[in-house]
Protein backbone atom coordinates (compact mmCIF):
# COMPACT_ATOMS: atom_id res chain seq x y z
CA UNK A 1 0.00 0.00 0.00
CA UNK A 2 2.83 2.36 0.88
CA UNK A 3 4.63 1.48 -2.37
CA UNK A 4 1.52 2.37 -4.36
CA UNK A 5 1.20 5.72 -2.71
CA UNK A 6 4.88 6.41 -3.25
CA UNK A 7 4.52 5.65 -6.96
CA UNK A 8 1.56 7.97 -7.36
CA UNK A 9 3.51 10.75 -5.71
CA UNK A 10 6.42 10.26 -8.12
CA UNK A 11 4.14 10.42 -11.19
CA UNK A 12 2.43 13.57 -10.02
CA UNK A 13 5.78 15.18 -9.29
CA UNK A 14 7.07 14.37 -12.78
CA UNK A 15 3.98 15.86 -14.42
CA UNK A 16 4.35 19.00 -12.37
CA UNK A 17 7.98 19.33 -13.32
CA UNK A 18 7.13 18.95 -17.02
CA UNK A 19 4.40 21.56 -16.77
CA UNK A 20 6.69 23.92 -14.92
CA UNK A 21 9.40 23.38 -17.54
CA UNK A 22 6.96 24.09 -20.38
CA UNK A 23 5.77 27.21 -18.67
CA UNK A 24 9.35 28.31 -18.22
CA UNK A 25 10.15 27.55 -21.87
CA UNK A 26 7.07 29.45 -23.01
CA UNK A 27 8.10 32.39 -20.86
CA UNK A 28 11.60 32.38 -22.36
CA UNK A 29 10.17 32.10 -25.90
CA UNK A 30 8.01 35.15 -25.37
CA UNK A 31 10.94 37.03 -23.90
CA UNK A 32 13.14 36.00 -26.84
CA UNK A 33 10.57 37.14 -29.39
CA UNK A 34 10.22 40.51 -27.67
CA UNK A 35 13.97 40.97 -27.56
CA UNK A 36 14.44 40.04 -31.22
CA UNK A 37 11.67 42.25 -32.54
CA UNK A 38 12.49 45.25 -30.38
CA UNK A 39 14.54 47.10 -32.97
CA UNK A 40 13.98 44.81 -35.98
CA UNK A 41 12.63 45.95 -39.36
CA UNK A 42 11.34 43.45 -41.93
CA UNK A 43 11.62 46.00 -44.75
CA UNK A 44 15.42 46.00 -44.97
CA UNK A 45 17.79 43.35 -46.24
CA UNK A 46 19.21 41.66 -43.09
CA UNK A 47 22.97 42.03 -43.60
CA UNK A 48 25.66 43.66 -41.45
CA UNK A 49 27.24 45.33 -44.47
CA UNK A 50 25.12 46.69 -47.32
CA UNK A 51 27.79 45.62 -49.81
CA UNK A 52 27.57 42.03 -48.63
CA UNK A 53 25.59 39.53 -50.69
CA UNK A 54 22.78 37.62 -49.00
CA UNK A 55 22.66 33.97 -50.07
CA UNK A 56 19.27 32.32 -50.47
CA UNK A 57 19.01 28.56 -50.98
CA UNK A 58 15.98 27.35 -52.95
CA UNK A 59 14.50 23.88 -53.02
CA UNK A 60 11.31 22.94 -54.90
CA UNK A 61 9.30 19.79 -54.28
CA UNK A 62 6.76 18.75 -56.89
CA UNK A 63 3.69 17.37 -55.18
CA UNK A 64 1.16 17.09 -57.99
CA UNK A 65 0.45 18.06 -61.59
CA UNK A 66 -3.09 19.36 -61.46
CA UNK A 67 -3.65 20.10 -65.13
CA UNK A 68 -1.95 20.70 -68.46
CA UNK A 69 -3.98 23.00 -70.69
CA UNK A 70 -2.54 22.40 -74.15
CA UNK A 71 -4.84 24.84 -75.89
CA UNK A 72 -3.91 27.78 -73.60
CA UNK A 73 -0.38 26.38 -72.97
CA UNK A 74 -0.62 26.60 -69.19
CA UNK A 75 0.76 24.13 -66.62
CA UNK A 76 -0.94 24.03 -63.21
CA UNK A 77 1.23 22.40 -60.53
CA UNK A 78 1.16 22.04 -56.76
CA UNK A 79 4.62 22.83 -55.30
CA UNK A 80 6.30 22.97 -51.91
CA UNK A 81 8.82 25.78 -51.94
CA UNK A 82 11.58 25.90 -49.31
CA UNK A 83 13.76 28.99 -48.91
CA UNK A 84 16.67 29.20 -46.52
CA UNK A 85 18.78 32.26 -45.63
CA UNK A 86 20.65 33.84 -42.69
CA UNK A 87 19.33 36.91 -40.90
CA UNK A 88 22.13 38.84 -39.19
CA UNK A 89 19.71 40.55 -36.78
CA UNK A 90 17.90 37.45 -35.53
CA UNK A 91 20.61 35.70 -33.54
CA UNK A 92 20.74 34.95 -29.81
CA UNK A 93 22.71 33.09 -27.22
CA UNK A 94 20.74 29.99 -26.34
CA UNK A 95 22.25 29.89 -22.85
CA UNK A 96 20.55 33.15 -22.03
CA UNK A 97 17.15 31.67 -22.85
CA UNK A 98 17.25 28.36 -21.05
CA UNK A 99 18.90 26.54 -23.98
CA UNK A 100 16.19 27.56 -26.49
CA UNK A 101 17.49 26.82 -30.02
CA UNK A 102 14.49 27.02 -32.35
CA UNK A 103 11.34 29.10 -32.44
CA UNK A 104 8.54 29.33 -34.99
CA UNK A 105 7.08 32.70 -35.73
CA UNK A 106 4.84 34.15 -38.46
CA UNK A 107 6.68 34.83 -41.70
CA UNK A 108 5.24 38.32 -41.89
CA UNK A 109 7.41 39.37 -38.93
CA UNK A 110 10.72 38.76 -40.70
CA UNK A 111 12.33 39.84 -43.96
CA UNK A 112 11.61 37.45 -46.85
CA UNK A 113 13.24 37.19 -50.27
CA UNK A 114 11.01 38.42 -53.09
CA UNK A 115 11.40 35.27 -55.19
CA UNK A 116 8.71 35.01 -57.84
CA UNK A 117 7.87 32.67 -60.69
CA UNK A 118 9.03 34.51 -63.80
CA UNK A 119 6.84 32.60 -66.28
CA UNK A 120 3.70 32.85 -64.23
CA UNK A 121 0.46 32.76 -66.24
CA UNK A 122 -2.04 33.58 -63.51
CA UNK A 123 -4.06 36.75 -62.99
CA UNK A 124 -3.50 36.49 -59.24
CA UNK A 125 -0.01 37.78 -58.44
CA UNK A 126 -0.04 36.65 -54.81
CA UNK A 127 2.95 34.62 -53.67
CA UNK A 128 3.16 31.54 -51.46
CA UNK A 129 0.98 31.05 -48.41
CA UNK A 130 2.04 33.04 -45.31
CA UNK A 131 3.11 30.10 -43.19
CA UNK A 132 5.39 30.24 -40.17
CA UNK A 133 9.16 30.32 -40.50
CA UNK A 134 11.60 28.23 -38.47
CA UNK A 135 14.18 30.48 -36.78
CA UNK A 136 17.36 29.01 -35.25
CA UNK A 137 19.67 30.68 -32.75
CA UNK A 138 22.36 31.00 -35.45
CA UNK A 139 20.10 33.34 -37.46
CA UNK A 140 19.20 30.68 -40.08
CA UNK A 141 15.63 31.02 -41.30
CA UNK A 142 13.77 28.23 -43.14
CA UNK A 143 10.51 29.04 -44.83
CA UNK A 144 8.39 26.17 -46.19
CA UNK A 145 5.33 27.31 -48.10
CA UNK A 146 2.95 25.46 -50.44
CA UNK A 147 1.91 27.11 -53.69
CA UNK A 148 -0.33 26.31 -56.65
CA UNK A 149 1.43 27.76 -59.67
CA UNK A 150 0.14 28.45 -63.17
CA UNK A 151 3.10 28.72 -65.48
CA UNK A 152 3.31 29.20 -69.22
CA UNK A 153 4.60 26.18 -71.11
CA UNK A 154 5.38 25.97 -74.82
CA UNK A 155 3.47 22.86 -75.89
CA UNK A 156 4.66 20.96 -78.95
CA UNK A 157 1.85 18.71 -80.18
CA UNK A 158 3.59 17.43 -83.31
CA UNK A 159 3.54 13.86 -82.01
CA UNK A 160 0.24 13.95 -80.15
CA UNK A 161 -0.82 11.61 -78.51
CA UNK A 162 2.72 10.18 -78.22
CA UNK A 163 4.27 13.53 -77.34
CA UNK A 164 6.56 14.58 -74.50
CA UNK A 165 6.68 18.10 -73.08
CA UNK A 166 9.31 20.16 -71.26
CA UNK A 167 7.87 22.84 -69.02
CA UNK A 168 10.12 25.32 -67.25
CA UNK A 169 9.60 26.83 -63.79
CA UNK A 170 11.93 29.82 -63.43
CA UNK A 171 12.35 31.39 -59.98
CA UNK A 172 14.27 34.57 -59.28
CA UNK A 173 14.30 37.79 -57.29
CA UNK A 174 12.19 40.53 -58.79
CA UNK A 175 13.99 43.57 -57.37
CA UNK A 176 17.34 42.41 -55.97
CA UNK A 177 20.22 41.78 -58.35
CA UNK A 178 22.89 39.15 -57.99
CA UNK A 179 25.14 41.46 -55.97
CA UNK A 180 22.44 41.85 -53.32
CA UNK A 181 20.66 38.50 -53.24
CA UNK A 182 22.31 35.42 -54.70
CA UNK A 183 20.20 32.33 -55.35
CA UNK A 184 21.65 28.85 -55.09
CA UNK A 185 20.20 25.36 -55.48
CA UNK A 186 19.80 23.03 -52.53
CA UNK A 187 19.65 20.02 -54.90
CA UNK A 188 20.60 19.38 -58.51
CA UNK A 189 16.95 18.67 -59.32
CA UNK A 190 13.50 19.07 -57.92
CA UNK A 191 12.36 16.71 -55.20
CA UNK A 192 9.94 14.05 -56.49
CA UNK A 193 9.80 11.86 -53.39
CA UNK A 194 6.27 13.00 -52.53
CA UNK A 195 4.98 13.22 -56.09
CA UNK A 196 1.40 12.04 -56.68
CA UNK A 197 1.09 10.27 -60.03
CA UNK A 198 -1.02 11.99 -62.67
CA UNK A 199 -3.53 10.03 -64.77
CA UNK A 200 -2.46 11.69 -68.03
CA UNK A 201 1.21 12.58 -67.59
CA UNK A 202 4.30 10.71 -66.44
CA UNK A 203 7.06 12.74 -64.78
CA UNK A 204 10.53 11.55 -65.87
CA UNK A 205 12.53 14.07 -63.89
CA UNK A 206 12.89 17.69 -62.81
CA UNK A 207 16.48 18.86 -63.39
CA UNK A 208 17.50 22.29 -62.18
CA UNK A 209 19.94 24.79 -63.68
CA UNK A 210 21.23 28.12 -62.40
CA UNK A 211 21.38 30.97 -64.89
CA UNK A 212 22.80 34.48 -64.66
CA UNK A 213 21.12 36.86 -67.09
CA UNK A 214 22.03 40.42 -68.01
CA UNK A 215 18.89 42.33 -68.92
CA UNK A 216 18.90 45.34 -71.22
CA UNK A 217 17.44 47.64 -68.60
CA UNK A 218 20.15 47.03 -66.03
CA UNK A 219 23.87 46.42 -65.97
CA UNK A 220 23.75 44.16 -62.91
CA UNK A 221 23.45 40.38 -63.18
CA UNK A 222 20.19 38.71 -62.21
CA UNK A 223 20.52 35.05 -61.22
CA UNK A 224 17.61 32.63 -61.48
CA UNK A 225 16.99 28.92 -61.06
CA UNK A 226 15.07 27.04 -63.76
CA UNK A 227 13.43 23.70 -63.04
CA UNK A 228 12.63 21.76 -66.21
CA UNK A 229 9.70 19.41 -65.80
CA UNK A 230 10.04 16.41 -68.14
CA UNK A 231 6.58 15.07 -68.96
CA UNK A 232 5.51 12.11 -71.08
CA UNK A 233 1.87 11.76 -72.08
CA UNK A 234 0.07 8.51 -71.27
CA UNK A 235 -1.29 7.61 -74.69
CA UNK A 236 -3.56 4.69 -73.76
CA UNK A 237 -6.63 6.88 -73.37
CA UNK A 238 -6.19 8.50 -76.77
CA UNK A 239 -5.36 5.20 -78.48
CA UNK A 240 -8.63 3.60 -77.37
CA UNK A 241 -10.80 6.70 -77.83
CA UNK A 242 -9.34 8.42 -80.91
CA UNK A 243 -6.89 6.23 -82.81
CA UNK A 244 -8.62 2.85 -82.61
CA UNK A 245 -12.06 4.13 -83.76
CA UNK A 246 -10.39 5.91 -86.67
CA UNK A 247 -8.45 2.76 -87.55
CA UNK A 248 -11.63 0.67 -87.54
CA UNK A 249 -13.64 3.25 -89.47
CA UNK A 250 -10.92 3.53 -92.10
CA UNK A 251 -11.27 -0.19 -92.80
CA UNK A 252 -14.90 0.37 -93.76
CA UNK A 253 -13.86 2.42 -96.78
CA UNK A 254 -12.35 -0.51 -98.74
CA UNK A 255 -15.38 -2.65 -97.86
CA UNK A 256 -17.49 -0.21 -99.87
CA UNK A 257 -15.97 -1.77 -103.00
CA UNK A 258 -17.15 -5.21 -101.87
CA UNK A 259 -20.73 -3.99 -101.44
CA UNK A 260 -22.93 -5.02 -104.42
CA UNK A 261 -23.60 -2.20 -106.85
CA UNK A 262 -27.31 -3.05 -107.02
CA UNK A 263 -27.72 -2.37 -103.30
CA UNK A 264 -27.50 1.39 -103.90
CA UNK A 265 -25.55 2.01 -100.66
CA UNK A 266 -21.96 2.15 -101.90
CA UNK A 267 -21.71 5.95 -102.05
CA UNK A 268 -23.74 6.34 -98.85
CA UNK A 269 -21.25 4.19 -96.96
CA UNK A 270 -18.31 6.32 -98.11
CA UNK A 271 -20.05 9.58 -97.18
CA UNK A 272 -21.03 8.21 -93.75
CA UNK A 273 -17.46 7.14 -93.00
CA UNK A 274 -16.19 10.55 -94.11
CA UNK A 275 -18.61 12.34 -91.77
CA UNK A 276 -17.60 10.10 -88.85
CA UNK A 277 -13.92 10.95 -89.35
CA UNK A 278 -14.78 14.64 -89.59
CA UNK A 279 -16.36 14.46 -86.12
CA UNK A 280 -13.20 12.90 -84.66
CA UNK A 281 -11.06 15.50 -86.42
CA UNK A 282 -13.07 18.32 -84.82
CA UNK A 283 -12.65 16.71 -81.39
CA UNK A 284 -8.88 16.72 -81.79
CA UNK A 285 -8.82 20.28 -83.16
CA UNK A 286 -10.76 21.62 -80.17
CA UNK A 287 -8.21 20.33 -77.66
CA UNK A 288 -5.06 21.34 -79.57
CA UNK A 289 -3.52 24.83 -79.66
CA UNK A 290 -3.92 26.68 -82.96
CA UNK A 291 -0.41 26.26 -84.37
CA UNK A 292 1.23 25.55 -87.69
CA UNK A 293 2.38 22.12 -86.55
CA UNK A 294 -0.27 19.54 -87.30
CA UNK A 295 -0.51 16.77 -84.67
CA UNK A 296 0.39 13.23 -85.65
CA UNK A 297 -3.17 12.06 -85.13
CA UNK A 298 -4.38 14.98 -87.25
CA UNK A 299 -2.13 13.85 -90.10
CA UNK A 300 -3.57 10.35 -89.75
CA UNK A 301 -7.12 11.70 -89.93
CA UNK A 302 -6.36 13.85 -92.96
CA UNK A 303 -4.68 10.96 -94.79
CA UNK A 304 -7.61 8.67 -93.99
CA UNK A 305 -10.18 11.24 -95.10
CA UNK A 306 -8.26 11.77 -98.36
CA UNK A 307 -8.23 8.04 -98.97
CA UNK A 308 -11.97 7.74 -98.28
CA UNK A 309 -12.68 10.65 -100.62
CA UNK A 310 -10.68 8.93 -103.36
CA UNK A 311 -12.48 5.63 -102.74
CA UNK A 312 -15.87 7.34 -102.97
CA UNK A 313 -14.91 8.98 -106.26
CA UNK A 314 -13.71 5.63 -107.64
CA UNK A 315 -16.95 4.00 -106.48
CA UNK A 316 -18.98 6.51 -108.49
CA UNK A 317 -16.81 5.85 -111.55
CA UNK A 318 -17.19 2.06 -111.22
CA UNK A 319 -20.95 2.34 -110.72
CA UNK A 320 -21.19 4.19 -114.03
CA UNK A 321 -19.45 1.23 -115.66
CA UNK A 322 -21.77 -1.21 -113.93
CA UNK A 323 -24.93 0.59 -115.07
CA UNK A 324 -23.73 1.55 -118.55
CA UNK A 325 -26.66 -0.41 -120.08
CA UNK A 326 -27.36 -1.74 -123.56
CA UNK A 327 -26.45 1.51 -125.36
CA UNK A 328 -22.79 1.27 -124.34
CA UNK A 329 -20.06 0.24 -126.70
CA UNK A 330 -18.72 -3.30 -126.48
CA UNK A 331 -15.92 -4.03 -124.05
CA UNK A 332 -12.54 -3.38 -125.74
CA UNK A 333 -10.39 -6.36 -126.56
CA UNK A 334 -7.59 -5.32 -124.21
CA UNK A 335 -10.09 -5.00 -121.36
CA UNK A 336 -11.43 -8.48 -122.07
CA UNK A 337 -7.94 -9.97 -122.04
CA UNK A 338 -6.56 -8.00 -119.07
CA UNK A 339 -9.59 -7.63 -116.82
CA UNK A 340 -12.00 -10.40 -117.66
CA UNK A 341 -9.52 -13.15 -118.49
CA UNK A 342 -6.57 -12.49 -116.14
CA UNK A 343 -7.54 -10.11 -113.32
CA UNK A 344 -10.80 -11.92 -112.62
CA UNK A 345 -8.86 -15.10 -111.92
CA UNK A 346 -6.29 -13.28 -109.77
CA UNK A 347 -8.96 -11.70 -107.59
CA UNK A 348 -11.31 -14.73 -107.69
CA UNK A 349 -14.21 -12.93 -109.36
CA UNK A 350 -16.61 -15.47 -110.86
CA UNK A 351 -20.24 -15.33 -111.86
CA UNK A 352 -22.91 -17.57 -110.39
CA UNK A 353 -22.21 -21.14 -111.53
CA UNK A 354 -18.83 -20.19 -113.02
CA UNK A 355 -15.70 -21.87 -111.73
CA UNK A 356 -12.07 -20.95 -112.02
CA UNK A 357 -11.60 -23.47 -114.87
CA UNK A 358 -14.53 -22.31 -117.05
CA UNK A 359 -14.31 -19.27 -119.31
CA UNK A 360 -16.58 -16.28 -118.99
CA UNK A 361 -20.12 -16.85 -120.25
CA UNK A 362 -19.95 -20.66 -120.03
CA UNK A 363 -21.37 -22.23 -116.94
CA UNK A 364 -21.38 -25.75 -115.71
CA UNK A 365 -25.11 -26.09 -115.41
CA UNK A 366 -25.19 -28.75 -118.09
CA UNK A 367 -22.64 -30.92 -116.30
CA UNK A 368 -24.00 -33.31 -113.70
CA UNK A 369 -22.43 -32.33 -110.41
CA UNK A 370 -24.53 -34.51 -108.14
CA UNK A 371 -26.00 -37.94 -108.35
CA UNK A 372 -29.65 -37.65 -109.40
CA UNK A 373 -30.56 -40.46 -107.09
CA UNK A 374 -29.44 -38.41 -104.12
CA UNK A 375 -31.61 -35.43 -104.98
CA UNK A 376 -34.85 -34.73 -103.23
CA UNK A 377 -38.16 -35.24 -105.10
CA UNK A 378 -38.94 -31.51 -105.04
CA UNK A 379 -35.55 -30.62 -106.52
CA UNK A 380 -35.97 -33.22 -109.26
CA UNK A 381 -39.42 -31.89 -110.05
CA UNK A 382 -38.14 -28.30 -110.29
CA UNK A 383 -35.30 -29.35 -112.55
CA UNK A 384 -37.71 -31.24 -114.81
CA UNK A 385 -39.91 -28.16 -115.10
CA UNK A 386 -36.90 -26.00 -115.98
CA UNK A 387 -35.66 -28.49 -118.57
CA UNK A 388 -39.13 -28.85 -120.12
CA UNK A 389 -39.54 -25.08 -120.34
CA UNK A 390 -36.12 -24.55 -121.93
CA UNK A 391 -36.65 -27.43 -124.35
CA UNK A 392 -40.06 -26.07 -125.30
CA UNK A 393 -38.67 -22.61 -126.05
CA UNK A 394 -35.71 -23.98 -128.03
CA UNK A 395 -37.95 -26.33 -129.99
CA UNK A 396 -40.32 -23.49 -130.88
CA UNK A 397 -37.48 -21.38 -132.18
CA UNK A 398 -36.07 -24.31 -134.14
CA UNK A 399 -39.41 -25.11 -135.71
CA UNK A 400 -39.96 -21.52 -136.79
CA UNK A 401 -36.53 -21.38 -138.41
CA UNK A 402 -37.07 -24.79 -140.05
CA UNK A 403 -40.48 -23.70 -141.27
CA UNK A 404 -39.10 -20.56 -142.85
CA UNK A 405 -36.31 -22.51 -144.58
CA UNK A 406 -38.70 -25.14 -145.91
CA UNK A 407 -41.19 -22.62 -147.23
CA UNK A 408 -38.41 -20.79 -149.08
CA UNK A 409 -37.88 -23.85 -151.34
CA UNK A 410 -41.34 -23.70 -152.84
CA UNK A 411 -43.33 -21.16 -154.71
CA UNK A 412 -45.87 -19.21 -152.72
CA UNK A 413 -48.69 -20.59 -154.88
CA UNK A 414 -47.80 -24.26 -154.23
CA UNK A 415 -48.46 -25.73 -150.83
CA UNK A 416 -45.36 -26.86 -148.97
CA UNK A 417 -44.95 -30.58 -148.39
CA UNK A 418 -45.32 -32.18 -145.01
CA UNK A 419 -42.25 -33.47 -143.27
CA UNK A 420 -42.62 -36.32 -140.85
CA UNK A 421 -40.32 -34.78 -138.27
CA UNK A 422 -41.90 -31.33 -138.38
CA UNK A 423 -45.55 -32.15 -138.45
CA UNK A 424 -46.08 -30.52 -135.06
CA UNK A 425 -44.65 -27.48 -133.36
CA UNK A 426 -45.66 -27.42 -129.66
CA UNK A 427 -44.53 -23.88 -129.07
CA UNK A 428 -46.52 -22.19 -131.81
CA UNK A 429 -49.20 -24.76 -132.75
CA UNK A 430 -48.17 -24.93 -136.43
CA UNK A 431 -48.72 -28.14 -138.48
CA UNK A 432 -47.85 -28.91 -142.10
CA UNK A 433 -49.35 -31.38 -144.53
CA UNK A 434 -49.60 -31.67 -148.33
CA UNK A 435 -52.38 -29.16 -148.38
CA UNK A 436 -50.37 -26.41 -146.70
CA UNK A 437 -49.37 -25.07 -143.30
CA UNK A 438 -52.10 -24.73 -140.78
CA UNK A 439 -52.30 -23.11 -137.42
CA UNK A 440 -54.81 -23.64 -134.66
CA UNK A 441 -57.21 -21.15 -136.23
CA UNK A 442 -56.91 -22.41 -139.76
CA UNK A 443 -54.69 -22.38 -142.86
CA UNK A 444 -51.43 -20.43 -142.40
CA UNK A 445 -49.93 -19.03 -145.56
CA UNK A 446 -46.20 -19.54 -146.09
CA UNK A 447 -45.73 -16.35 -148.00
CA UNK A 448 -42.96 -13.71 -147.81
CA UNK A 449 -44.71 -11.92 -144.96
CA UNK A 450 -44.46 -14.97 -142.71
CA UNK A 451 -40.81 -15.44 -143.65
CA UNK A 452 -40.02 -11.81 -142.78
CA UNK A 453 -41.77 -12.13 -139.42
CA UNK A 454 -39.90 -15.27 -138.58
CA UNK A 455 -36.59 -13.65 -139.53
CA UNK A 456 -37.46 -10.58 -137.46
CA UNK A 457 -38.18 -12.75 -134.43
CA UNK A 458 -34.94 -14.63 -134.94
CA UNK A 459 -32.96 -11.39 -135.23
CA UNK A 460 -34.57 -10.08 -132.05
CA UNK A 461 -33.44 -13.17 -130.19
CA UNK A 462 -29.91 -12.74 -131.49
CA UNK A 463 -29.76 -9.03 -130.60
CA UNK A 464 -31.18 -9.66 -127.16
CA UNK A 465 -28.61 -12.33 -126.48
CA UNK A 466 -25.75 -10.13 -127.75
CA UNK A 467 -26.97 -7.20 -125.64
CA UNK A 468 -27.26 -9.37 -122.54
CA UNK A 469 -23.75 -10.66 -123.11
CA UNK A 470 -22.38 -7.11 -123.55
CA UNK A 471 -24.11 -5.87 -120.36
CA UNK A 472 -22.83 -8.89 -118.46
CA UNK A 473 -19.28 -8.19 -119.65
CA UNK A 474 -19.41 -4.56 -118.47
CA UNK A 475 -20.79 -5.67 -115.10
CA UNK A 476 -17.98 -8.16 -114.72
CA UNK A 477 -15.44 -5.47 -115.60
CA UNK A 478 -16.93 -3.27 -112.85
CA UNK A 479 -16.90 -6.16 -110.37
CA UNK A 480 -13.24 -6.95 -111.08
CA UNK A 481 -12.30 -3.28 -110.68
CA UNK A 482 -14.20 -3.18 -107.37
CA UNK A 483 -12.25 -6.17 -106.08
CA UNK A 484 -8.95 -4.72 -107.32
CA UNK A 485 -9.42 -1.36 -105.60
CA UNK A 486 -10.68 -3.05 -102.44
CA UNK A 487 -7.36 -4.83 -101.93
CA UNK A 488 -5.38 -1.76 -102.95
CA UNK A 489 -7.13 0.39 -100.33
CA UNK A 490 -6.81 -2.31 -97.68
CA UNK A 491 -3.05 -2.30 -98.20
CA UNK A 492 -3.00 1.51 -98.15
CA UNK A 493 -4.88 1.67 -94.84
CA UNK A 494 -2.55 -0.86 -93.24
CA UNK A 495 0.66 0.77 -94.48
CA UNK A 496 -0.56 4.25 -93.59
CA UNK A 497 -1.36 3.16 -90.03
CA UNK A 498 2.06 1.55 -89.64
CA UNK A 499 3.88 4.62 -91.01
CA UNK A 500 1.98 7.13 -88.88
CA UNK A 501 2.32 5.16 -85.65
CA UNK A 502 5.97 4.36 -86.45
CA UNK A 503 6.82 8.07 -86.39
CA UNK A 504 5.91 8.31 -82.70
CA UNK A 505 9.02 8.87 -80.51
CA UNK A 506 7.87 6.35 -77.91
CA UNK A 507 7.38 3.63 -80.53
CA UNK A 508 10.78 4.29 -82.11
CA UNK A 509 12.54 3.93 -78.79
Amino acid sequence: MERTQHGMVMIISALLLIEVGQCAQGRFTQKLLNDLMENYSSALRPVDDTDKTLNVTLQVTLSQIKDMDERNQVLIAYLWIRQTWNDAYLKWNKEDYDGLEVIRIPSSLVWRPDLVLYNKADDDFSGPVDTNVVLRYTGEITWDAPAITKSSCVVDVSYFPFDSQQCNLTFGSWTYNGNQVDITMAMDSGDLSDFVENVEWECHGMPATRNVIMYGCCSDPYPDITYTLLLQRRSSFYIFNLLLPCFLISFLAPLGFYLPADSGEKVSLGVTVLLALTVFQLMVAESMPPSERVPLIGKYYIATMTMITASTALTIFIMNIHFCGADAKPVPHWAKVLIIDYMSKIFFVYEVGESCASPFGHTEDSKPQHNPKNRSPNLQHDNKLKEHSSEKTATGQHNLLSLSSKCERYDSNAPPPCFPDDDKSPAFGVTCDRCGCRGRSGILSCGPKLIRNVEYISNCFREQRATSLKVAEWKKVAKVMDRFFMWIFFIMVFLMSILIIGKAPGVQE
